[in-house]
């Protein structure tokens, strides 16, 4: 609890470069390692939440997350390094090279999801001839994977006309059936494109 109390302290203290802050802050909640389960979960939600709390971010929406998977072994690395021998420079360099690698990637996340967007705003309205445009796009942009009943719930496009959108867009081959509904259990799609950026 002591080492808890010193943590929150530092969190809330006012430093020259926030980034270094939180670069020593995910390392120390790691090492302290408060829970029985979730440290690492709870240490990567960190990361948004703070940059949030500190003024860097706008809203807290960066996720470290597949660099740190990607570099796993180092990862750990890093931070041993800081326990066996106090290597806090190893571990806020690799730390540094982590936000910047996985902010060029979400930044190019973000161009691949507008271009998208920008395709499917002159496509959508071609194969739907529908005066719904703008809700396909809000929803399936909002949520790319959903049911029947979702669409129509989101988009608030009147049912009749929310099937033979979600046909004509199977069709097209934009949406893509997951599952079959069968009785009272609705079609499930999913908009493969954006699902395929995100995972990327």
């Amino acid at each position: 609890m002591d080492a808890l109390s010193n943590w929150e302290i530092y969190l809330h203290s006012q430093e020259k470069d926030p980034i270094v802050q939180l670069a020593v802050l995910k390392a120390q909640f790691e090492l302290i390692h408060p829970f029985l389960d979730g440290n690492g979960r709870i240490g990567r939600m960190l990361v948004p939440l703070i940059l949030y709390s500190k003024g860097v971010l706008s809203s807290p929406t960066f996720y470290i997350s597949s660099y740190l998977e990607r570099n796993r072994d180092v990862y750990y690395e890093r931070l041993l390094a800081i326990s066996r021998e106090g290597d806090w420079n190893g571990w806020i360099s690799f730390f540094l090279q982590a936000i910047v690698e996985q902010a060029e990637e979400n930044c190019r996340k973000a161009k691949a999801i507008i271009d998208l967007y920008n395709e499917m705003k002159q496509k959508i309205p071609k194969v739907t001839r529908s005066q719904y445009s703008v809700q396909i796009m809000d929803t399936i942009f909002f949520r790319p994977r959903f049911n029947t009943n979702n669409f129509v719930d989101i988009s608030k496009i009147p049912r009749p006309s929310a099937t033979r959108i979600l046909r004509e867009l199977k069709e097209k081959e934009i949406l893509v059936v997951l599952r079959e509904g069968h009785g009272q259990r609705p079609n499930l799609y999913e908009f493969t494109e954006l699902v395929d950026i995100i995972r990327e």
